[in-house]
C-alpha cells in the first residue's frame, strides 16, 4: 500500500473547499491530495492554485488513466455521483462520495455494482454517525443497555431562502433528486437508521408551501422499525430556528441530541429512567463529528482492504428509507422495507415517473 494515499478531488465547490480539503490536510502522513476535476478547466485550476495542487482538469476519465489515484472524493452535485463514482471504481480507486449519494435506488445499485470483493469501495459521507457520542450510545441500545426501544422523533428544521435555490440544480428532481428529506434531513435520518437498525414500513406526507422548486420543501414521516419502535420524521427548510434534534425514548432511558451541523459529547442528554440506574455517559472520548472523524477509518479501512462503513448495503439505507417516504407521501398509502425493487417506478427516481405530480 501506497504512503501516504494518492487523492484526487471531482467538484472544487464549496464542500470540497471547506469540509474535505480541511480533513485531507489534517493527515498528511496518510493522505496528499494530487489532482482535482472540475466542470471546466478554469474551475479546476482555480481550486488547484489556491491548495497548491499540480494537476487539475475538467476531464475525469483522463484523470484517472493519467493520475491513478489511491481514492476519489466526489464532491459535486447529486445527478452527477453515480456516472463519476462508478468511474472511479472501474478505474481501481476507492471512492469517498458526498451525500447524498446518487439520485435514486436504481443509480445506487448501478455505481456499486463497480465495487470488487476486497476493493475498491465507495463509501458515503454520513460523518454525523461517527461522532463518539452516537457510536457510544449505538454499542449501549444494542446490546440492551437502555432497554427496548419505544419512541423517537428525527428533526432537521433548517431555513434555505429563495436564493439558495437560484442555483440551478438544487429544487429540481433531476438533478437533486428530492427535497429537504434528501438534500438535508438525510444525515439525521442516517443517525436514527444507526442507532435504532432496520425499519419496516413507513407511512409520509410532502408538501410545497413556499419554495419556488419542482420538489417538496416539507416532508413528514411515520416509520414503524422492526423492533417495533415507532419514530417521527420532519425535514424542513422553512423553519426561521433551525435545528437538527434527535430524541429516542427507552425502556431505561430518554437519549437526545440537539445541534445544527455537527455535535459532540456535551449536546448529548442521556436521562435515565427513575427505576434504571445511571447510563454509561459520556464516553471515555469526546471525538465531535467531522468529515476528519470519518475520513481516518476510511483510510484505516483502505489499507486493510475491508469494506468501510456507509457503504454498499449499510450507505444504502437511508435513501432507502427517503425512497419509501416519497413513495408513500405520493401514493398515499403505507410502503414496506425492501418494497421498492427493480420494476417499481420509485426504484428509478424519488417522484416515481408520477405524470403532473406535484406536492403542493
Amino acid at each position: 500500500m501506497p504512503s501516504p494515499l494518492r487523492v484526487a478531488v471531482v467538484g472544487g465547490g464549496a464542500i470540497a473547499s471547506f469540509a474535505h480539503m480541511p480533513a485531507f490536510q489534517a493527515l498528511p502522513d496518510e493522505i496528499e491530495v494530487v489532482a482535482v476535476v472540475d466542470a471546466t478547466a478554469e474551475l479546476a485550476q482555480a481550486f488547484a492554485d489556491r491548495f497548491g495542487l499540480a494537476y487539475a482538469s475538467d476531464d475525469l476519465e483522463g484523470m484517472l488513466a493519467e493520475v491513478r489515484p489511491d481514492l476519489v472524493a466526489v464532491c459535486s452535485p447529486p445527478s452527477l455521483h453515480a456516472a463519476q463514482v462508478a468511474a472511479a471504481l472501474r478505474a481501481g480507486a476507492w471512492v469517498w462520495c458526498e451525500k447524498p449519494p446518487c439520485l435514486s435506488l436504481a443509480e445506487y445499485d448501478a455505481m456499486t455494482a463497480a465495487e470488487q470483493e476486497g476493493g475498491p469501495y465507495a463509501a458515503i459521507v454520513f460523518q454525523q454517525r461517527f461522532g463518539s457520542g452516537a457510536q457510544h450510545l449505538r454499542q449501549l441500545i444494542a446490546k440492551g443497555a437502555l432497554g427496548a426501544p419505544y419512541v423517537a422523533h428525527c428533526q432537521t428544521t433548517w431555513f434555505r431562502d429563495d436564493a439558495y435555490y437560484a442555483v440551478p440544480w438544487r429544487g429540481r428532481w433531476e438533478t437533486e433528486g428530492g427535497g429537504p428529506a434528501m438534500g438535508h434531513g438525510i444525515h439525521q435520518i442516517d443517525l436514527l437508521l444507526e442507532l435504532l437498525g432496520e425499519w419496516s414500513e413507513v407511512r409520509a406526507m410532502a408538501a410545497r408551501l413556499a419554495r419556488d422548486v419542482e420538489t417538496d420543501d416539507v416532508t413528514t414521516a411515520l416509520v414503524r422499525f422492526e423492533s417495533g419502535a415507532l419514530a417521527t420524521v420532519v425535514n424542513s427548510v422553512l423553519s426561521p430556528r433551525q435545528v437538527s434534534h434527535l430524541r429516542i425514548d427507552l425502556a431505561d432511558a430518554t437519549l437526545e441530541l440537539t445541534h445544527l451541523y455537527g455535535y459532540a459529547n456535551d449536546d448529548w442528554t442521556c436521562t435515565p429512567a427513575e427505576h434504571a440506574g445511571e447510563i454509561d455517559w459520556p464516553p471515555a472520548e469526546d471525538v465531535p463529528t467531522s468529515h476528519l472523524k470519518q475520513l481516518r477509518d476510511l483510510v484505516a479501512d483502505r489499507r486493510a482492504g475491508r469494506r468501510p462503513r456507509a457503504s454498499g448495503r449499510d450507505g444504502r439505507r437511508s435513501l432507502e428509507l427517503i425512497t419509501a417516504m416519497y413513495k408513500a407521501a405520493l401514493t398515499g398509502g403505507t410502503v414496506r422495507a425492501g418494497e421498492v425493487g427493480p420494476g417499481d417506478p420509485f426504484y428509478r427516481s424519488l417522484h416515481g415517473d408520477t405524470p403532473g405530480w406535484s406536492p403542493s
